[in-house]
Formats: C-alpha cells, sequence, structure tokens
C-alpha cells in the first residue's frame, strides 16, 4: 500500500523514480513504475491529487479514435477501467464505471459520409463496436434529439468515470510508492550521465529517472532539463447543470453536436454541458483559472439546437444551479501525447501532451513503466519523443479533440 502525505523538510531521499504530476496519468504512471519494482515518489504541488486538470475534466472515455497510436492507448486502457478492481488489487473500489455510450450527431448531409468513413476506420483498426446510425433508427433510439438531426456514429462501450477514485486507486494499489503532496519541484539536477536529482520546496530527492506528468505545467518542467517541449496550454470550460426536470434523459450517452461543437451528459443531479472552441487562444498554465460568466448560457444553447430539451430545463433555472469550472488541454503539434524517453537527456522521460489524459491514463502508466523496464522498444513507440525531429508525425482526424 502507498503513502499519500504532505512531507515535513527531507534530506538524502533516494528514488528509483520521480513522477512529477499527481493527476491521473502521474498516479497510473506511478503504479506501473512501482508494480515493475521500482522504489517511486510523487511530487504534487497542490493539496491532493486529481485536483487540477483531472478534476476539470469531464471524466469520460471513448473508444472511437481513428489514428491507430491513440486506439492502442483507449483500448487496453477501456478493458483497465472495466477490471479496475483486479488491476489495482483493490476489491472494494468503485470508480463510478458508467458506460452509455459516446454519440457523435450532425444535422449537416455534407457530414454523414465523414461519420460513415469513421466507423469504417474503426473497425480498420480494431476498435469493435461502432454504429453508423441514421434517420428513423437514430430518433427510435435516442428520441432526445432534434427532428432534424440526420445521423451519427455510436459506441455503447463508452462513458465516463470518477475520475477522483480511479486516480486514488492507481495510487492506493501502488505497492511501492510514496506520494508526496504540498511539494514544488524547483528544479532539476543533472549532470554526466543524466538526471541525477529533484529539487524540490521540502528537500532534494537522489535518481536517476524523473518522468514528467506535469499536464499543462509539463512545458516548463521540461525547460528544467533544458528541453523545449513542443506543447502549448489551452483552458477548457465546463458547465454543471443542477437539475431534476423531468425532460432529462438520464439514460443518454455522451452527446457531441458536431458542427457547433458542443457537448453534454448526464451527472448526478444534473447534467454537465460544454463546447469546445477551436478559437480559444493559448494561455499560459495556472491554478487559479478564470472562468467565464456567459459560458454556461453559451453552452446550453449550443446543445439545445440538437437536444431540445434543454430550453425546457433553462426556463427554470436560477443562478446558484449553474457552476462553471475550468483546467487546460494540452496540445502537441499532431494532437497526440508524448510517452517515453526525451532523448536529449538520459533519464528524464516524458508522459505529457494530453487533450485526453484521463481516457488514456491507465494503458499511457504501463507503457511507460515497459519502456524503463525494456519490455517495450522506444523505436516501437509511435508516441516517442524524436518523432517530431524525425517527421513521422501527423494530424489525425478524431472527431472533437
Amino acid at each position: 500500500m502507498s503513502e499519500i502525505f504532505d512531507p515535513k523538510n527531507f534530506n538524502n531521499i533516494t528514488a528509483d523514480a520521480v513522477v512529477i504530476g499527481g493527476g491521473i496519468v502521474g498516479a497510473s504512471t506511478a503504479f506501473w513504475l512501482s508494480k515493475a519494482g521500482l522504489k517511486t515518489i510523487v511530487i504534487e504541488k497542490r493539496d491532493g491529487l486529481s485536483t487540477l486538470t483531472t478534476a476539470a475534466s469531464v471524466e469520460c472515455f471513448r473508444t472511437q479514435f481513428t489514428e491507430q497510436a491513440m486506439a492502442d492507448l483507449v483500448l487496453p486502457s477501456v478493458e483497465m477501467f472495466e477490471s479496475f478492481k483486479d488491476v489495482v488489487k483493490l476489491p472494494n473500489i468503485d470508480i463510478g464505471l458508467t458506460q452509455k455510450g459516446y454519440l457523435f450527431v450532425t444535422d449537416d448531409p455534407d457530414m454523414v459520409p465523414d461519420l460513415k468513413k469513421a466507423v469504417k476506420r474503426y473497425a480498420e483498426i480494431g476498435i469493435p463496436g461502432s454504429e453508423f446510425i441514421k434517420d428513423t433508427e437514430l430518433h427510435k433510439r435516442f428520441p432526445f434529439l432534434s427532428p432534424d438531426t440526420l445521423a451519427a456514429t455510436f459506441n455503447n462501450r463508452d462513458g465516463w468515470i470518477s475520475t477522483h477514485e480511479t486516480t486514488y486507486g492507481f495510487a492506493k494499489g501502488s505497492k511501492n510508492a510514496t506520494f508526496f503532496t504540498r511539494t514544488e519541484v524547483t528544479a532539476l539536477q543533472t549532470d554526466g550521465r543524466g538526471i541525477c536529482g529533484v529539487d524540490t520546496d521540502k528537500g532534494t530527492i537522489q535518481t536517476r529517472l524523473v518522468v514528467n506528468c506535469a499536464g499543462p505545467y509539463a512545458g516548463i518542467i521540461g525547460k528544467m532539463a533544458g528541453l523545449d517541449i513542443p506543447v502549448k496550454t489551452v483552458k477548457r470550460q465546463k458547465a454543471y447543470i443542477r437539475t431534476s426536470h423531468k425532460s432529462l434523459p438520464a439514460e443518454a450517452p455522451f452527446t457531441v453536436d458536431l458542427v457547433n461543437h458542443s457537448y453534454w451528459r448526464p451527472e448526478a443531479g444534473g447534467l454537465l454541458c460544454a463546447w469546445v472552441d477551436p478559437d480559444e487562444p493559448e494561455s499560459a498554465p495556472t491554478d487559479e483559472i478564470a472562468t467565464d460568466w456567459d459560458f454556461a448560457a453559451e453552452s446550453i444553447y449550443r446543445a439545445s439546437r440538437l437536444s431540445p430539451f434543454f430550453e425546457t430545463i433553462a426556463d427554470n433555472l436560477k443562478a446558484e444551479d449553474i457552476d462553471v469550472s475550468a483546467g487546460f488541454y494540452v496540445y502537441t503539434p499532431d494532437d497526440k501525447p508524448i510517452i517515453g524517453p526525451s532523448d536529449e537527456v538520459e533519464g528524464f522521460h516524458l508522459n505529457c501532451g494530453y487533450w485526453c489524459g484521463v481516457m488514456m491514463a491507465p494503458a499511457a502508466g504501463k507503457r511507460v513503466a515497459d519502456i524503463v523496464t525494456g519490455k517495450m522498444d522506444n523505436k516501437d513507440n509511435p508516441l516517442r519523443y524524436s518523432r517530431f525531429k524525425e517527421g513521422s508525425f501527423e494530424k489525425g482526424d478524431t472527431f472533437l479533440k
């Protein structure tokens, strides 16, 4: 069983591996490194694990990706969510696994061929269970949709989890890991052999292996190692709407309007809704993320276009029924994460660059451990850091990135 605590000042601590970042990606990475026998320390500057970007997500996962490299991470991750008790060896853990599906919907006839193409692509790269649904069948199965809706893709294996319980499940299931909260990394030490230590505001940890799982702060941690990691951070918001209105379809899937980039899903006591603004500018990472007062209204307006029950719910809402929160998506040049050694600094590894960290965290953490222990050759890792210098990357066409 791991330890999670706020340490006092320390000296002369050693570790086989230090993971920077205590979100779901960092916790998964620590779990798999410790499972491989490495004495692992996780550094998290906030009061607890899973309290920044992970907590701000809509907590969803999906199998519907058109890129093989992403499918190869998300499929085993979903399998781990489905058998999480066995994975972490905690028989009483409950991560709130809810598999009601992802529904990508359009009312634009020009988009219908893209949906057909996507479902075909899913099958080609080994993603089972995705459907192309249209017309009468679509409205029969999802009667809450607008009559204008033409077609959708759907996979009922997709869904959502409690990211808090999942993160702490990985942490508590780690056999040989210690989690330091309220501890901030201030510098990375290197010598002729590469990484040799991590300086924090509580003391120094001697180690030859550091894994950068710092989410929106990954670029800053990279600079401490002398790297200019090609990541950018973009603010993303979500609105929680408290409602018990009878028009809310409580068994609905995670529903995405592909025309205006809005989405929503049922949540305990109401629903979550949001939209992705493709013109949202890059912004510097921060723990104090400002929210926009009109974001909830804009999200409801957009979601109501193809889910018109929102209009009825909106008529009865009060200010206290609405809560807006914000986090960061992190983007790389090809919109895929970076996993594995940096190559430029021996012992400095990466597991960062996510706009989809929740859904890929389990398998991504395992891949880090497999590369560290030699079970996987980094040359066989399509998400290696060196792909950018090699030019072996391209953007995919996955919906709602």
